[in-house]
């Protein structure tokens, strides 16, 4: 196999697809995550009208992507553990109630940011 380069167009493609798939299966296959979504959605143009600058803005639309990124993997957590079985097991409920528990952390850290940001 030949090394590839820095700027490998064929293999940023693929990444690129294989992306944009796992997103298609986030908002077809899981109600949390096309709720943050759309929350998400409704919340941007107020991160632009709220934000004095564009760090503040950043910082408000980049807490929701943290939403979103973390529901992502809390998604790919339950799907690994339905995988390997059905059935009960102490384990696999620890790592879902770990992933929700991150969900919801993130979802915390929502307000608090926007309050800091907009009322600080």
């Amino acid at each position: 196999m030949k090394p590839q380069g820095i700027f490998d167009l064929p293999r940023i493609i693929r990444a690129l697809r294989v992306s944009l798939a796992g997103i298609k299966i986030g908002v077809t296959q899981h109600t949390a995550f096309r709720q943050e979504l759309l929350i998400g959605v409704i919340l941007v143009p107020f991160a632009f009208i709220l934000g004095e600058d564009g760090l503040q803005q950043a910082v408000l639309i980049g807490i929701l992507f943290v939403v979103l990124i973390v529901e992502l993997i809390n998604s790919a957590i339950e799907t690994v553990v339905d995988r390997i079985g059905i059935e009960f097991h102490e384990l696999s409920k620890r790592a879902k109630d770990l992933g929700s528990a991150a969900v919801f952390i993130a979802l915390v850290s929502v307000p608090i940011v926007w309050g800091l940001v907009i009322f600080g």
